[in-house]
């Protein structure tokens, strides 16, 4: 039942927002972690019915912090999708050469990098991330605390320099149900090497979200409910 919803919460935003076209090469962009491993698995099976066809791969970026991805090796080959690692040396930038004390955004543009010079070899121009509905509301509070502007990430967005387009489909999905796939299916997950991991901005936002909705039950929902439909809003109507 958990890969039934799955599909068909990311079938209406591939239809709703466009994500997916006829004979495009999507690049999942799997760390390893629990959403984008989830993100392979449903896109290898949404393949079947999709209205659109695709071609489908998989890129990691190897940071050079010890991972083992044989395990993802091994599931990409079960499921008939081409596998790449492309290895770096981003962590000994950032950890040993930078001594950066917030590495999370630097690290990310690294990684993007790395990604796009990947994608460049396997002529593929569509790179979808498995960013989901706690993704987009954590990022939202983030933006609000740290940077004082309301902002958050777009489901679908091109990236003029490198010529990408960045999809989202786990965008009305839910962590937990992404989890539960996860276990469902049982799918391998990389343990994330990073010294920076659960010692975030991020993370802080994600337990206080927790903290919130368990006073607040809908309030999670609420906030992710205002998001996707930015058209309810108006921070200055008068009352």
């Amino acid at each position: 039942m958990t890969m039934q919803k799955i599909l068909s919460d990311m079938r209406r935003a591939c239809t709703e927002l466009e994500l997916i076209s006829d004979g495009d090469k999507i690049t999942v962009g799997v760390s390893g972690g629990k959403d984008s491993v989830a993100l392979l698995a449903a896109l290898a099976a949404y393949r079947r019915f999709s209205p659109e066809r695709y071609e489908l791969r998989a890129v990691t970026v190897d940071m050079g912090l010890g991972a083992d991805y044989a395990p993802i090796a091994e599931y990409c080959g079960s499921i008939d999708v081409p596998y790449t690692v492309e290895r770096t040396d981003i962590g000994d930038v950032i950890f040993n050469v930078r001594k950066e004390k917030s590495p999370c955004s630097l690290c990310s543009k690294m990684r993007r990098g790395a990604l796009g010079g990947a994608m460049k070899k396997l002529e593929s121009d569509k790179l979808a991330l498995g960013h989901h509905a706690d993704d987009l509301a954590e990022t939202f509070l983030l933006s609000l605390f740290y940077e004082g502007r309301m902002s958050t990430f777009a489901p679908k967005a091109y990236m003029s320099r490198t010529g990408i387009t960045v999809i989202r489909p786990f965008i009305y999905i839910s962590e937990g149900d992404v989890a539960a796939l996860v276990r469902d299916l049982r799918l391998p997950v990389v343990t994330n090497p990073c010294p920076a991991d659960k010692h975030t901005k991020r993370q802080y936002v994600k337990d206080l979200i927790r903290r919130v909705n368990r006073d607040i039950p809908i309030a999670r929902e609420r906030m992710i409910s205002a998001i996707t439909h930015p058209e309810r809003n108006n921070l200055w109507e008068k009352k």
